[in-house]
């Protein structure tokens, strides 16, 4: 008999699937291979079948980077003005709240003392998900005040730089003034004959990019990371031109002469650790 002209339909119990419970797994954003969390973070955040660095922040980098429990932040105390009253479609001062309390971070930057297999040095670290790594006054400021501080106790420097946004326009004239206040910095740094280790992460770009992530005496930079000053489609659309494949990512900088390095996260700090050994 046909289903529909049945006086009575059979009840079929259904037992529903379990939800998955959320937050175990992510996707990567190259190759769509789905990651156990927990296998992730073993891994420093790195995708085990395609190699894919994702972005971490800056607690990921101490943790993976320097020896455990050896980081001394400095400066912290140190709080960004809105200095052009600036609106917008969200306000400037809303637009920090809103980070802060998303990364736990009070801006951009964090600087300090620490070491590497007990190798002293000093550090600074920027994160891209806050206001995408861009520098405003207090970023600069904390930058160069750790420039400072190596150069007078003579000690290596090494900066980690994760900045799509480069100067935060939000303040205008004052985030490029940074530009010049870092730079200026690290050429009295070089001066005193103290190493300086620059290591660019996706993205590195504009001006953080065109200061002080690119004066080091040693440029490393992670796989595939984007590096340059201006997005390659902004560059297609202003010279109407298609860009060679690859362009400003790490291994195009490294095959043009650009930085001298390509190093996989997992062996980052014995790479900084035999740069400090040799040469500070």
């Amino acid at each position: 008999m046909a289903l529909f002209r049945r006086s009575k339909y059979i009840k079929v119990n259904v037992s529903k699937k379990k939800d998955m419970p959320g937050g175990l797994w992510t996707k990567c954003n190259d190759c769509g291979e789905i990651i156990y969390n927990k296998k992730l973070e073993e891994n420093l955040f790195v995708c085990p079948k395609c190699n894919f660095h994702f972005t971490i922040g800056i607690k990921q980098r101490v943790n993976s980077l320097l020896d455990k429990n050896s980081f001394k932040e400095f400066y912290g105390d140190l709080r960004t003005l809105d200095p052009l009253n600036f609106k917008g479609p969200k306000a400037y001062l809303d637009k920090l709240a809103y980070d802060q309390k998303l990364t736990s971070l009070s801006e951009a930057a964090v600087v300090g003392e620490g070491s590497i297999n007990k190798k002293k040095a000093a550090f600074a670290f920027t994160d891209s998900r806050f206001i995408m790594g861009s520098m405003g006054s207090v970023v600069g400021e904390k930058i160069t005040r750790i420039i400072e501080s190596a150069t007078q106790a003579r000690l290596p420097l090494i900066i980690v730089s994760g900045s799509g946004g480069g100067a935060r326009m939000y303040e205008g004239l004052i985030s490029l003034m940074q530009m010049a206040k870092t730079s200026a910095a690290l050429a009295r740094h070089a001066k005193e004959g103290c190493l300086y280790i620059s290591v660019l992460t996706n993205p590195t770009m504009a001006g953080v990019l065109a200061s002080f992530s690119s004066l080091g005496d040693i440029i490393i930079a992670e796989p595939r990371a984007l590096i340059g000053f201006t997005g390659p489609r902004v560059i297609e659309q202003t010279i109407r031109q298609k860009l060679p494949k690859g362009f400003q990512r790490s291994e195009f900088l490294l095959e043009h002469g650009l930085i001298d390095m390509i190093v996989h996260r997992k062996e980052l700090r014995d790479n900084i650790f035999r740069l400090l050994d040799y040469l500070s």
